[in-house]
């Protein structure tokens, strides 16, 4: 079956065709920029070796627009990898925040859409961006089922001592106000991987789950279950991010308010964009500050030492929430590809069970692995993520009641 994952932004769509139930990828790509005076696709047949990349510089007005450039493209006599849109049978729409009423994939009808609208205000930047995509998936690729896959919903298992903040208890009645997670859909595809990889099924696997990428976050996995999550209401808390704060004293924000003066905007911008690594080293990208960490570079050293810190501590935390785990997982971005950022985290962790192979650490591969040394009681692994495949899996065993 034709499966088309689609992930929509403020001003990007970035998708994803794949053959199921065998997943295999028959193109993806990115639709970005949109709305603004230059806009750009970026669209890949194939896989590995065999892969071919096309990019078109052009005006995007809308999303619209942009999504019938993609249907285009999956569809063109010469470089498309179907004969129309309407072989495309199923659409997966991930979407941020379905709070505390999604716990599952849902297949999407009006009441939906309705509870997407009302959930904005939890995510102003992330859900309004993700109904267009479906509103408009809809009107391109007529007789597919439109599915959606919350974001949330793999945290939905947190027991309240763990999602619920100390504040007056009408504003978590009345308002909503609690801890709800992301990066749900990478947390249950590699708590999955793990599991076969231990050869375990997954209900019989408690994990440490570590997404490592410019946004970030790590989960608590008891016996298959989120049981605890660093993001929480919002996507700026926990993990030292990017851009983004982490953990910070509430007080600061005050301070910062009352006698610096800042304003409101001025203050959410400093801590979703201008802060994190950024804020700490003047640079967000990890390969370029590993490189200066290498060299010697104090704010490199200083950026890079707080961010593995804060993993360490969450992995401390979380070892005592959980009790006995089977593995500790690096994923996404930063978490498969720094082997910097994967030997400072664990550094020093042998007293609990965790100590790295430096050899296997250093392997460049896109393999799942293990990368623990010989004597360590617990596992650390490398999975690399799929959080597109995720949708997929889902949305095809929803629409063949196999889920």
């Amino acid at each position: 079956m034709k499966t088309l994952v689609i992930n929509t932004g403020s001003s990007s769509i970035k998708y994803q065709l794949l053959d199921m139930p065998d997943g295999k990828i028959l193109c993806s790509g990115l639709v970005e920029r949109i709305g603004e005076a230059k806009g750009r696709i970026i669209h890949k047949t194939g896989e590995d070796k065999n892969e071919k990349k096309y990019t078109y510089d052009e005006i995007i007005p809308d999303h619209q627009s942009g999504m019938n450039k993609l249907a285009k493209l999956i569809s063109d006599p010469k470089i498309g990898v179907i004969s129309n849109v309407n072989e495309v049978k199923l659409v997966g729409h991930r979407i941020v925040h379905g709070g505390d009423r999604f716990h599952s994939i849902t297949r999407i009808d009006n009441k939906v859409k309705e509870a997407i609208v009302e959930l904005s205000n939890l995510a102003p930047l992330h859900n309004p961006a993700n109904l267009i995509g479906i509103n408009t998936a809809e009107q391109v690729f007529p007789i597919a089922e439109q599915v959606g896959v919350f974001d949330t919903a793999f945290h939905q298992s947190i027991p309240e001592t763990a999602f619920r903040y100390a504040l007056p208890e009408r504003f978590y009645k009345v308002n909503g106000i609690r801890a709800y997670g992301f990066h749900g859909t990478s947390h249950r595809y590699v708590s999955r991987m793990a599991a076969q990889f231990l050869n375990k099924k997954l209900e019989e696997v408690s994990l440490i789950t570590l997404h490592l990428g410019n946004g970030a976050s790590v989960c608590a996995v008891k016996n298959g279950k989120s049981i605890d999550t660093s993001l929480g209401m919002s996507t700026i808390t926990g993990l030292v991010m990017g851009t983004r704060v982490g953990d910070i004293d509430p007080g600061v924000i005050i301070y910062m308010q009352e006698i610096l003066g800042l304003g409101y905007e001025e203050v959410k911008k400093i801590l979703t964009k201008e802060s994190g690594l950024l804020g700490l080293s003047g640079d967000n990208d990890l390969r370029s500050l590993s490189k200066r960490y290498d060299e010697g570079d104090p704010q490199a050293i200083l950026a890079l030492s707080i961010y593995s810190y804060r993993i360490k501590k969450y992995i401390g935390a979380y070892l005592a929430a959980i009790g006995k785990i089977d593995a500790i997982v690096f994923t996404a971005g930063v978490g498969e590809n720094s082997a910097l950022i994967r030997a400072l985290s664990t550094q020093n962790l042998e007293h609990i069970g965790v100590a790295l192979d430096p050899s296997k650490n250093e392997e460049n591969s896109s393999v799942r692995r293990d990368i623990s040394s010989r004597n360590a009681s617990i596992k650390t692994l490398v999975i690399p993520t799929n959080e597109e495949y995720e949708i997929a899996r889902q949305a095809y065993a929803l629409v063949n009641e196999a889920i």
